[in-house]
């Protein structure tokens, strides 16, 4: 069920206790039952239409997206009718008003990330960089041409976009990028672009390419909107990278740039430093924080069923034995507190009262400890952990890349850092 159908019903046909049934919880319990899936009742925060939405993600993550894991993370295949499929039911660009978006709050698009995440981070990073990444900048930085020429072809998932700021000698350092615009040579109205990015998702199939450079009259940075059918041949390429150890699941590449014409009216005219990326970055960066927690919930839910049904020493289920049980109740903690931790900082980036140092603050957090976790329950499938049929062994692996994309997590404790005390400690 599309997004904007859902919420639509949801105030007028969906109560929480319907909605309970339908996603097979148990809200409707009280108070004083634990349940272990949801420890703290996190459920009971959301609004009916949030709710709604999380039905919607939820539903199709797991009879669409499930399905096409395995092969796709063994294979390194990105399906590209995924973005168009989630297009379809207004996954893409969530929160952003008009343009056939849903206009979801950031809770709304928060679940949304959890539960694509409960299946693959490579999914959800492909979702991510379409939604945060391309369709942000354009609504937030962009002129109203740039929005109506791209915005709703990139929520139908009709065009593919990617995000261009990491380079192959500056990761942590986007300040010192190479890439650079100049006034074209030969074609009136038109910049010239020259450089690399790296590790760049979605670039081997993206239409649309936001891309950072520095004006090499000023040096300012500056974002622009490629369209890969405008440029001469030679001027644009976006090799895949491959052999990934994380990630498989998506498609990931580099963006090389020669001389590549782009004309004026697709740089972003009013934002120019550091201050446009990291407010997309931002934008992402939150969503991870909800995300990760979807990937250890379905490896919590993998190894509780595992260790209910392994049985060893005279026939006991292996969640008997107290180094089991101390996994997962680390484990269902740290997930409880994230979401929670998740949710305040959603509702406070809604309310406009947010700090960017907050966003670091759960980034950082529930990368961590869902990597964390992840690798402590990985331990209870012992040899078996080895087969990806279990799952759990390719969400380490992936857990590993969302702890260092996007501000690696030392980073970002230097970010925190800095709020605290004052000092800078990147110089």
């Amino acid at each position: 069920m599309p997004i904007r159908i859902a919420l639509r019903q949801a105030s007028r046909q969906i109560t929480r206790r319907r909605l309970a049934t339908e996603l097979g919880r148990r809200y409707a319990s009280t108070p004083s039952t634990f349940q272990w899936d949801d420890p703290l009742n996190s459920q009971s925060l959301f609004t009916d239409e949030e709710l709604a939405v999380q039905e919607t993600a939820r539903s199709y993550c797991q009879e669409q997206l499930l399905p096409r894991v395995l092969d796709a993370y063994r294979n390194e295949h990105y399906h590209r009718e995924i973005l168009t499929e989630m297009g379809e039911l207004g996954l893409l660009g969530p929160t952003i008003q008009g343009y056939g978006c849903a206009g979801v709050s950031s809770i709304a698009s928060g679940l949304i990330t959890r539960e694509v995440e409960r299946v693959d981070s490579g999914y959800r990073s492909g979702m991510s960089v379409q939604s945060s990444l391309v369709m942000g900048p354009i609504d937030e930085f962009g002129t109203k041409e740039q929005k109506d020429r791209w915005l709703e072809k990139l929520g139908q998932g009709k065009l593919v976009g990617c995000f261009g700021l990491t380079e192959p000698n500056h990761g942590s350092d986007p300040g010192s990028m190479e890439t650079t615009a100049k006034p074209h040579p030969s074609k009136e109205g038109y910049y010239s672009l020259s450089g690399a990015k790296t590790w760049i998702t979605n670039s081997p199939i993206a239409d649309v390419l936001v891309v950072w450079a520095k004006l090499q009259e000023t040096g300012k940075i500056k974002g622009f909107v490629i369209e890969r059918d405008q440029c001469p041949a030679g001027t644009l390429e976006t090799p895949p990278l491959k052999n990934k150890n994380g990630l498989r699941a998506s498609i990931t590449g580099m963006i090389q740039l020669d001389e590549c014409p782009v004309p004026k009216e697709n740089m972003f005219p009013d934002v120019e430093g550091l201050r446009g990326p990291f407010a997309c970055l931002n934008s992402a960066r939150y969503g991870i924080a909800w995300g990760v927690m979807g990937a250890l919930e379905d490896a919590i839910a993998r190894t509780r069923t595992y260790a209910l049904e392994r049985r060893q020493f005279k026939n006991n289920p292996i969640a008997k034995y107290q180094l089991v049980q101390k996994k997962l109740a680390d484990a269902c903690t740290d997930a409880a507190y994230g979401i929670q931790a998740a949710y305040q900082v959603g509702r406070l980036k809604d309310e406009g009262k947010i700090a960017p140092e907050m966003i670091s603050m759960i980034k950082r957090q529930n990368c961590d400890r869902a990597l964390i976790n992840c690798r402590h329950l990985q331990e209870v499938f012992g040899g078996n952990a080895v087969s990806d049929e279990y799952h759990i062994g390719r969400h380490v692996a992936n857990l590993f890349v969302t702890q260092t994309y996007e501000g690696q997590s030392d980073i970002h404790a230097l970010i925190l850092g800095r709020a605290i005390t004052g000092l800078q400690a990147f110089v």
